[in-house]
Order: C-alpha cells, then sequence, then structure tokens
C-alpha cells in the first residue's frame, strides 16, 4: 500500500512514531480496482532475501499486515506460504480474494491489524508489511506483533518508493515547476542517490523490547511508463487522490503534454524498497 507521485516518497504519509493521518490511510480503497495493475510488484530477490534470512519452508504459517489488492501475497503465495493477509479496504480486499482465487493457502480478511483479533492461540513464523507499516498505530504496532508471533519468529518491513539513482530520469526535475504551480511543491526537496534510511525504524524496533534487527538491505529497480500507465499510478498515491480535481486535471494534462515530446513517450521511473528484517527477541 514506496504512498506520491514523481519526487515525494510515499513513506512520507502516515507515521513511524507520531500522530497517523487516517484520513489519508483510508483514501487507497479509491483506487481498488486499478491499483494492482498500476503498482509495481517487488523484486523476486526481495522475497528470496526474506525466506532465507528467516529460514522459512513452505508451508509455514504467516500474517500480512496491509495486504492491498495482494500484490505482496501472490510472491509468497506462489512459494505455496499459508498466508492469513489483512486489508483494511473493503474493495481492496474484494480485489485481493479475486487476485489470489488460485492459491488456496490464502486467506483475505477484511479488518485493520490494530482492531483485528487474532484466533484462540495463533502463532505465525513470519509477519510482514509492504508498504503498511508506517499506517499503524506506533502504541499497538510493535507489541501485538510480537504477541501473535511464535517464539523467535520474524517481522519484514519494506515497501516501495521513488529512487533517484545516477542518471535517473530529468523529467520528475522538470516536472517541479507544475507542482508548484499549483500549489503541491516541497520547497526543500532535492533528489539524492538510492541510501539505507530507515534507522528511525531500526531503533524504534529495538527500543519497543521486543525485536532487535537482523538484516537490513536496499533494492533499486526501474520501470517504464507510458502516459496512461503513469497516470494510473499517480492515482494510487494518497495525497493525488486527495487532490482538488482541478489542480489533478492541470498536472495529469501536463504530464501528457510532455511525455507526448519524447520520441517513445515513455518515462523511466526507478523503485526502492528499503527492506528490514527482524527477530523477536526471546524474553518479548
Amino acid at each position: 500500500m514506496g504512498r506520491l507521485g514523481d519526487w515525494r516518497s510515499p513513506m512520507r504519509s502516515g507515521s513511524i512514531g507520531g500522530m497517523l493521518d487516517r484520513a489519508q490511510r483510508n483514501v487507497f480503497d479509491r483506487s481498488a480496482p486499478f491499483y494492482f495493475s498500476a503498482r509495481p510488484s517487488y523484486p523476486t530477490e526481495l522475497f528470496d532475501d526474506v525466506v532465507t534470512i528467516s529460514g522459512l519452508t513452505p508451508p509455514g504459517n504467516l500474517l500480512e499486515i496491509g495486504a492491498g489488492p495482494g500484490t505482496a501475497t501472490v510472491d509468497m503465495a506462489r512459494r505455496g506460504f499459508r498466508v492469513t493477509a489483512l486489508e483494511l479496504g473493503p474493495h481492496l480486499a474484494e480485489h485481493a480474494r479475486l487476485n489470489l482465487a488460485g492459491h488456496p493457502g490464502v486467506s483475505v480478511m477484511t479488518a485493520g491489524f490494530e482492531e483485528w483479533a487474532p484466533p484462540p492461540a495463533a502463532s505465525y513464523d513470519l509477519i510482514y508489511a509492504a508498504n503498511a507499516w508506517h499506517w499503524l498505530e506506533p502504541s499497538v504496532r510493535w507489541a501485538k506483533t510480537a504477541s501473535v508471533l511464535r517464539p523467535g519468529g520474524y517481522l519484514a518491513i519494506f515497501g516501495a518508493s521513488h529512487a533517484f539513482p545516477e542518471g535517473f530520469d530529468p523529467f520528475f526535475i522538470d516536472l517541479q515547476a507544475v507542482y508548484s504551480e499549483i500549489g503541491e511543491g516541497v520547497d526543500d526537496w532535492r533528489p539524492s542517490p538510492p541510501q539505507l534510511t530507515n534507522g528511525d525504524l531500526i531503533d524504534e524496533a529495538e527500543a519497543s523490547g521486543h525485536f532487535h534487527v537482523v538484516e537490513r538491505r536496499l533494492l533499486v529497480w526501474a520501470v517504464r511508463y507510458d502516459a496512461d500507465s503513469y497516470l494510473r499510478l499517480l492515482d494510487t498515491f494518497s495525497n493525488h487522490i486527495v487532490m482538488e480535481p482541478p489542480k489533478r486535471e492541470y498536472l495529469y494534462a501536463e504530464v501528457r503534454r510532455r511525455l507526448a515530446q519524447r520520441v517513445d513517450g515513455q518515462l523511466t521511473r526507478h523503485w526502492q524498497s528499503q527492506l528490514a528484517i527482524f527477530q523477536q527477541l526471546p524474553s518479548a
């Protein structure tokens, strides 16, 4: 559910340690019909890392927090794992059931993690959250996760946000003028090379007394978009969903106009995923 368009990281929405913006948290359900096709899948090596480092073997017993339409769920289901997938949005949950219909080991529940009542004696080998952890209540997420993990179980947190490696597409710098023109710019924005920046998350996990970090990794990949596919992608970002219609229409028209001036009519967006894998502490 790497949350903004072409220059602001989706991970800036929600919260790591402060108050949640619940209005933004709930808007993703509006994009349910096209979220699965618009958002990129995660690199196979990300799931290879999670499985290898946690020592998981199918079928296992996994819990996913914030499954959306099943983007990350599919990868684990294909590996033969049993997955209980929680999704707050009813429309996203329904699309997840459709996308995962061929995987009988997956159960999709329409529920937010904070309100979800675990089955009696529930115990999971791995809990993972793809682009969802920062939307959870800080006062609940670590303790509740630890309470339903098996002793020594694992937690994997990752997302997908905009990356700016050397030689990134200048389209995103050029479009800054449009965002500023409609009052949606960020004054202090500067593109920086991909680097691990999830130290606050690591500190929070270890301060909780429930987990210690066992691995941190950064993965970067590129996706090509034409105007239609890029605008569908923007329609899955919370700040674009809630943007005033006249602003959004002007922005989207500018995206189309500028891409039409390119020979192939396409842009390249780089994505990055910051993967953090934690293990439950013996005393948790």
